[in-house]
């Protein structure tokens, strides 16, 4: 099994940046990559990002492109989300996610989540 501690969160004022950070302890087979989500008030949850872990490719949706840069740390078991130029829109509970592959931005078939870290962009 996993255990995935997400932290970082805060608020901060539009433009500026937070460094997200999701660690990873345990193991399983099969985790190869780790996929960010978020969810604002009242909405659903939507993708951010996802890492393979073996290889480090990164996929990020739209909205968040050129923004927005995930890494990993396997010595930490650590995977990163360095958010910069932060929007109200950003604003959400942010969390990550682990499973076998990343489609697209997306982490398919998540099977260990953490709670999450709130983000608060303030106009």
């Amino acid at each position: 099994q996993l255990q995935l501690v997400e932290s970082g969160g805060g608020l901060v004022r539009s433009g500026g940046s937070l460094r997200l950070s999701c660690a990873v302890s345990g193991s399983t087979p099969g985790y190869h990559a780790i996929g960010w989500f978020r969810q604002a008030p009242g909405k659903g949850r939507e993708g951010v990002s996802c890492i393979d872990r073996r290889d480090g490719s990164t996929n990020y949706r739209g909205s968040v492109k050129g923004r927005f840069t995930v890494s990993r740390d396997n010595a930490k078991s650590t995977v990163y989300l360095h958010m910069n130029s932060l929007e109200p829109k950003d604003t959400g509970v942010y969390s990550c996610a682990t499973g076998p592959e990343c489609r697209a931005w997306v982490v398919a078939d998540q099977d260990y989540w953490g709670h999450g870290t709130q983000v608060t962009v303030s106009p």
